[in-house]
């Protein structure tokens, strides 16, 4: 499995990219993991209706199965962009299916995507390739 990394370092970059991976590697019955910290009580509350909850010192993991309805919400434009880029509403999205390990974390200004196959990776690379500079990308062989 190869590991592509991605680091956000121009924070002007719209989410484009970020709803272009999320489309294709996250599906309706893949399961999930979201993480939120304790005072995103918004955020906990729209996750709660897709999963399970578990506190976790100072986060909240949500648990459960993408459905449609939740892929929609974590394509939503966040609307609270004014002191962070935030791609997703979300801290931390963990995604697991038979394509890939998916991460997205720092709303969405981090993610890690351990991808199966050579197409899947080169996907990654094309979308990320139109952005040049604006992020640092790294691949390696996952271990």
């Amino acid at each position: 499995m190869k590991q592509f990394c991605i680091q956000m370092i121009d924070f002007r970059v719209t989410s484009t990219w970020w709803k272009r991976l999320v489309k294709h590697f996250i599906k309706p019955g893949d399961a999930f993991e979201i993480r939120c910290w304790k005072e995103e009580v918004a955020e906990i509350t729209e996750a709660t209706f897709y999963g399970e909850t578990v506190e976790d010192k100072n986060e909240v993991s949500i648990k459960g199965k993408i459905t449609s309805e939740l892929l929609d919400l974590l394509l939503e434009e966040p609307l609270d962009k004014d002191i962070y880029n935030k791609m997703t509403r979300f801290f931390t999205v963990n995604v697991k299916n038979g394509a890939c390990d998916f991460c997205s974390a720092h709303y969405g200004t981090e993610m890690y995507i351990g991808v199966v196959s050579n197409e899947d990776l080169t996907f990654c690379e094309q979308i990320m390739q139109e952005y040049g500079d604006s992020f640092s990308i790294h691949i390696y062989e996952s271990l």
